[in-house]
């Protein structure tokens, strides 16, 4: 029996895959648990017109995430920390920090999609990724200064 998935169904498929399974498994186990439907024909126009869909979103959703990369790429961020001895800062720089920084600039990032690519516990330019969507990584750079110089 043919049936397309509704979720992610671990050794059998994807949602949206067209399996073909037992029909016992299918009438008393993925069909009542609504993990699946039976792939008839208004099923498979259904399934087509979703998957256009879908496709056509995520286009969207990837161009909008390509155009923040562009505005983020190569942006250059002064961040003001308090000093101890030497060149070490007080704590260290977080990632809501460069988020209300991003802010500033007009850029509005979760704080959950930046990374660093070590703790950031010194004054100097210190590299900044911005995950924007699945793959789509921008750099910027921060530079961290004295607050008060010595």
């Amino acid at each position: 029996m043919e049936i397309i998935l509704n979720q992610d169904i671990p050794k059998l498929g994807y949602k949206g895959d067209v399996v073909s399974v037992k029909p016992g498994y299918a009438r008393n186990f993925l069909i009542p648990q609504g993990m699946a439907i039976v792939a008839n024909a208004s099923n498979r126009k259904m399934l087509a017109e979703m998957t256009k869909q879908q496709t056509n979103k995520i286009a969207k959703i990837r161009q909008d995430a390509e155009n923040l990369a562009n505005r983020i790429e190569g942006l250059q961020m002064t961040l003001k920390a308090k000093v101890g001895t030497g060149t070490k800062i007080f704590g260290s720089v977080t990632t809501l920090q460069v988020a209300h920084m991003l802010k500033d600039a007009g850029i509005e990032v979760d704080r959950r999609l930046i990374s660093f690519l070590a703790p950031i516990k010194e004054v100097g330019q210190h590299k900044v990724m911005v995950e924007c969507y699945k793959g789509i990584v921008a750099n910027a750079t921060l530079n961290v200064v004295a607050d008060r110089p010595q």
